[in-house]
């Protein structure tokens, strides 16, 4: 099983960008989901989605600002982020888990990809 997340990089503040996690290697249905983690700081939750996008969650902090999606035909996942602020900046990581629906707990995670970092400057 292999995930791969892409699309961070810098941007100032009020800004987008949108990430990208492509799936391979996994057979059954799984949900997915997105985590960020700064430095000296816990891995946290940010959203997650089900395999069928029929039941999604946010972190409050990014309710109405960023939103999670996916394409199954793709085996891809995507974070669009808007209105991004300072306190956005993390590495990035997407997860996935066969277990429904979403969690909101690393543990509940099988597998993980390499993280993108997101710089939101001032």
């Amino acid at each position: 099983v292999q995930l791969q997340a892409s699309g961070g990089g810098m941007v100032q503040a009020g800004g987008s960008l949108t990430l990208s996690c492509t799936f391979a290697g996994i057979k059954s249905k799984y949900a997915a989901a997105w985590f960020r983690q700064s430095p000296g700081k816990e891995r946290d939750f940010v959203a997650a989605i089900t395999w069928s996008s029929g039941s999604i969650g946010y972190k409050d902090s990014v309710k109405g600002r960023f939103t999670i999606s996916r394409d199954n035909d793709k085996h891809t996942v995507y974070l669009q982020m808007n209105n991004l602020k300072p306190e956005d900046t993390a590495v990035y990581y997407c997860a996935a888990s066969p277990i429904s629906p979403w969690g909101r707990w690393p543990h509940e995670y099988d597998y993980w990809g390499q993280g993108t970092l997101v710089t939101v400057s001032s």
